[in-house]
């Protein structure tokens, strides 16, 4: 099966540029990247022309703000075939091999997920294979981990623009975790096939602060943490669970001591507590960009 990557970016080249250098070579010319550029667009068409090739189509649109706007709109310029979907970001990068472990892994598989490393490890360690999508697991799967036949992702709507990075909304975090929960609730068979490739198969990525000042990092966290508690509430978790998912925001700069401080956890947990209430403390906030 040809595979169909879609990169939602608001114009960064120089990551760009080592994504693209990791898939020459690794994809076959039935296979399309769709790059949805929302800012400096003459730019990364400038740089797609430098890198497309007969084996190597790439395609450059643009769209909406928004990750989530992006990849849907990556996916409508896709041909109308059946084909595996992935949304890398435009910091992530192929390490040899990946792309054709993902299209071996393709003709069994109708909706999955592969692992995201960063400079720091895995950024989160999948169930076994074998073991079926439920909404406890559903968590580990993020965007850039994602694999869906192209004819689910149409049958579920694609990605809800109301959630993820850049959204109208202040929900800027859960997409992915979002469309696979509306898969549980409408396609509970293919939960029961969902199919965790094996660690060796990963994509690589950094680190979500990377770069940020620690003002950055905080309003990205609580930002995050706005999304998935939204998504706690909108899909209708026990109050047990979101009582243990809200203060255990509070935690987060111990879980993740690389790369977060201790006082970390307190935005985490306001925005955590913003989405269970389904509004923002103390007035309107940006959005988040990428």
């Amino acid at each position: 099966m040809d595979l169909g990557l879609v990169v939602s970016t608001l114009g960064r080249t120089e990551p760009l540029e080592r994504l693209l250098r990791s898939l020459a070579g690794q994809v076959r010319s039935g296979d399309r990247l769709v790059i949805v550029s929302q800012d400096r667009l003459a730019e990364v068409a400038a740089l797609a022309e430098r890198f497309r090739s007969d084996d190597f189509a790439i395609e450059v649109t643009t769209s909406e703000r928004g990750a989530s706007r992006g990849r849907n709109a990556g996916v409508a310029g896709l041909p109308p075939d059946e084909r595996l979907l992935h949304f890398p970001n435009d910091t992530t990068w192929f390490p040899e091999g990946t792309v054709e472990a993902m299209r071996a892994a393709a003709p069994a598989l109708t909706v999955g997920a592969l692992t995201v490393v960063d400079e720091h490890g895995p950024k989160f360690t999948l169930p076994a294979p074998g073991t079926p999508l439920d909404r406890w697991n559903v968590w580990s799967v993020i965007e850039m981990g994602l694999l869906m036949r192209r004819s689910v992702f149409d049958e579920l709507g694609g990605f809800d623009v109301g959630y993820g990075t850049g959204a109208p909304t202040p929900w800027q975090a859960g997409e992915a975790t979002d469309l696979l929960l509306r898969l549980l609730a409408r396609r509970p068979d293919l939960a029961r096939d969902f199919a965790w490739l094996p660690p060796e198969v990963a994509v690589g990525g950094i680190a979500d602060p990377a770069g940020l000042s620690a003002g950055e990092r905080r309003r990205k966290l609580r930002a995050y943490g706005r999304g998935l508690g939204r998504l706690v509430l909108q899909h209708r978790y026990p109050w047990w669970w979101r009582f243990a998912f809200l203060f255990g925001g509070l935690a987060f700069g111990l879980r993740h001591r690389a790369t977060n401080t201790f006082a970390d956890g307190w935005w985490v947990f306001l925005g955590r507590a913003e989405g269970m209430l389904g509004c923002t403390i103390g007035g309107p906030t940006e959005a988040v960009s990428r």
